[in-house]
């Protein structure tokens, strides 16, 4: 607590001027009649003036250190409020959530949904009606929709023409939309454009984006959505000239993108090795802490500006594979997928799509859906949903933990806590500038537990909590 400092005071006390007699000041008198005296006191007047008063020093209070083994919250240091954003996925034309499947979607509280997700924007056009059924499921959901156009074998005609039914024929004023998917890819993927390289794909992107603006001002562009970024400027995408899709995308249009968009699957690693094992994939959650911060410092050292940044497609396994010990439909791509959603909130990213709301069985098990079940990645959701929206400062040294932490609009303070070693974890806490007022909800996400509340918890600053192996737990502290 800072002190306060005295005033000093602003120089000797005045006094009264009287008359004696003959009309003369008492006074003036007395200096006349003492001249040494009236001297002595103008020069003591003029040091005080001059010589400065030495102010009291003020403490500084010292900032809460993590101690090495715990889990440390600072709740008094708010990092900034959580982009509700970031809790979405994808879906498409291609597949379909079946109707008995919908209340559970919504209770998921996915607040995002990109459409249509994936490639097929780039090779089919997106219809009226297709647009209408997205919006109304978004709606249905309570997620905002994301309008991907088509840019490959595409027309700007017929982006202008979706936006206006869109937002001035449907009155929708859909908010977010984006020019083509994956463009790093037009050349070898199913867009099969020859030769497609940076310069075009610039051009074309800023014919689409300047006319989308001119008939909306309203709506923030988001892109490239190319594949793979990584903090390995080298392996990120090239060009058939050499040239990093990302960062001539920026050079050439950093101007009219309004959000920075990629997308990354970090596996397979190589053609021979489709699904990784569960350690591999577990301690891969960690490279999001490089990959956000050099993409933030690319944008920057190319635009000069501080942009948002989106994840519009993001899954552990971009392969059609499945019944692998942690292919996407385990149980490990749901702890995998829990930890990497805790540090893309970390690093304040904008919007996250996972890929995807629904596959049918066999088809890649990517979905949150298979169809009309969930499948285990779905049960994340219902954890962040009990979630904080603003985050505050947390931490710890432990290796294969992660903690996350945010205060609710109702004052709870939550603690997101993963364990993704095999051991169980018991860890004190160290709390400040939060004091509980009762005992904490507990919510486990695990092997055994989908998202399940369990039994209650005192947690205050030196209260050690016990995480079982493999286990994502929520504590709302109130």
């Amino acid at each position: 607590m800072r002190q306060r400092l005295k005033e000093a005071p602003g120089g000797p006390p005045t006094r009264e001027v009287g008359h004696g007699q003959g009309g003369r000041p008492k006074d003036l008198y007395f200096f006349i009649l003492r001249p040494s005296l009236f001297s002595f006191l103008l020069l003591l007047l003029a040091a005080c003036a001059i010589a400065p008063v030495a102010p009291t020093p003020v403490p500084t209070e010292t900032a809460p250190q993590p101690m090495p083994g715990a889990l440390f919250v600072n709740a008094a240091n708010s990092i900034g409020p959580i982009s509700p954003f970031v809790f979405g996925t994808n879906y498409g034309p291609w597949t379909f959530l079946n109707p008995g499947a919908r209340p559970k979607a919504k209770e998921a509280g996915l607040t995002l949904m990109r459409y249509p997700g994936g490639n097929w924007g780039d090779l089919n056009d997106l219809m009226e009606y297709q647009l209408d059924e997205a919006v109304a499921l978004a709606k249905e959901l309570g997620a905002e929709p994301v309008i991907c156009v088509r840019l490959a074998h595409g027309s700007v005609d017929n982006a202008v023409n979706l936006l206006k039914y869109a937002n001035q024929t449907k009155k929708y004023n859909i908010k977010y939309w984006s020019i083509g998917n994956e463009p790093s890819l037009f050349a070898t993927g199913g867009a099969s454009i020859d030769g497609y390289e940076t310069v075009r794909f610039n051009q074309e992107w800023r014919q689409f984006a300047e006319a989308l603006r001119a008939v909306d001002p309203a709506i923030k562009l988001v892109g490239p959505d190319t594949h793979q970024f990584t903090a390995n400027f080298a392996s990120n995408p090239k060009d058939l000239n050499g040239k990093d899709w990302l960062e001539e995308f920026l050079k050439a249009n950093g101007d009219l993108v309004d959000i920075v968009a990629v997308h990354r699957y970090p596996f397979p690693k190589d053609m021979q090795n489709l699904i990784p094992t569960k350690d591999e994939l577990l301690a891969s959650t960690e490279e999001w802490d490089q990959i956000i911060p050099a993409l933030r410092k690319l944008i920057k050292d190319t635009t000069g500006q501080d942009k948002p940044i989106g994840i519009m497609e993001v899954n552990s396994n971009w392969a059609n594979v499945s019944g692998g010990e942690a292919s996407p439909e385990t149980f490990y791509n749901a702890l995998w997928w829990g930890d990497v959603l805790g540090r893309l909130i970390k690093q304040r990213v904008e919007l996250v799509a996972q890929f995807v709301l629904s596959t049918a069985p066999g088809s890649g098990e990517l979905g949150l859906f298979a169809r009309d079940e969930p499948r285990l990645i779905y049960y994340v959701y219902p954890m962040y949903r009990r979630f904080g929206t603003q985050l505050v400062e947390s931490s710890t040294d432990q290796a294969l933990v992660s903690i996350y932490a945010a205060l609710r609009a109702d004052g709870a303070l939550t603690l997101m806590v993963i364990n993704r070693s095999d051991l169980e974890q018991t860890r004190p806490v160290q709390l400040h500038g939060f004091t509980p007022h009762g005992a904490a909800e507990v919510y486990r996400l695990d092997e055994s537990h989908n998202a399940e509340k369990i039994e209650s918890q005192q947690i205050h600053d030196g209260a050690k909590i016990t995480l079982p192996p493999y286990s994502m737990t929520l504590y709302v502290l109130p």
